[in-house]
């Protein structure tokens, strides 16, 4: 007898969501025990428990669940973590400032992912299709990026792509060399100290990086000096 209640998502709905869950959990596990070379459908579905058919079923295959893998946060994170818990707060402050939060978040979200950065590790030694799907998913995610960080004060700045790219590109290799050293450049980069060090000389190169140019600063002096 129907009871006029909604109980939302119907079991198999649940069950579903779950099963793809615990495959996508399986995928990590598998790259962090055995690395790129075992990964497959048969270790992912023996890892989360579950029938092949169901990769095959709710994901595609190997490819297209490695690809969700990547887009879900469990790899990599997602714009919208980098932007902190109030995004429009995030966004709506200065350009040097948006910048260097991106920055302190990308570095904190990195650090909490030991699985990452063994990935990151193998890719150095090893390439193939599924290290590529990876690799385009944080070309789209670079992307996303500048959408949403950036704006006229970065667009004036062209050379700022290049500075940003050295800076993502620098972090993952201290955090790599982390795995196996304390100090790097004299920075204890295994500790909250040594990060905290780094994030401040990115907030200082922030403001430097997007400070008007001195032309203006000289225009804006002379308004501020002229008599009333």
């Amino acid at each position: 007898m129907a009871t006029g209640v909604d109980t939302g998502a119907t079991p198999r709905t649940r069950d579903r969501a779950a099963t793809e869950a615990r495959i996508l959990g399986a995928v990590g596990a598998v790259l962090a025990r055995d690395g790129f070379g075992a990964i497959g459908v048969n270790a992912i579905a023996r890892q989360a428990g579950v029938d092949k058919v169901l990769i095959y079923r709710y994901f595609g295959g190997l490819p297209e669940l490695l690809r969700v893998w990547g887009e879900s946060g469990h790899f990599w994170p997602r714009v919208a973590d980098l932007l902190g818990p109030e995004p429009q707060a995030l966004l709506a402050r200065p350009a040097a400032e948006r910048w260097a939060g991106f920055f302190d978040h990308f570095i904190d979200e990195l650090r909490r992912r030991p699985l990452t950065l063994e990935v990151l590790a193998a890719e150095l030694v090893e390439r193939n299709e599924l290290t590529a799907i990876l690799e385009a998913e944080r070309e789209a995610w670079g992307f996303e990026a500048v959408r949403t960080l950036g704006g006229d004060e970065f667009a004036a700045r062209p050379h700022l792509q290049g500075v940003t790219l050295l800076l993502v590109a620098g972090v993952q290799y201290l955090l790599l060399r982390s795995r196996r050293i304390r100090v790097f450049g004299g920075v204890d980069v295994q500790s909250d100290a040594g990060w905290a060090q780094l994030k401040q000389a990115i907030r200082a190169l922030a403001r430097d990086a997007f400070a008007p140019p001195a032309s203006q600063q000289d225009q804006a002096g002379a308004r501020n000096d002229a008599p009333t």
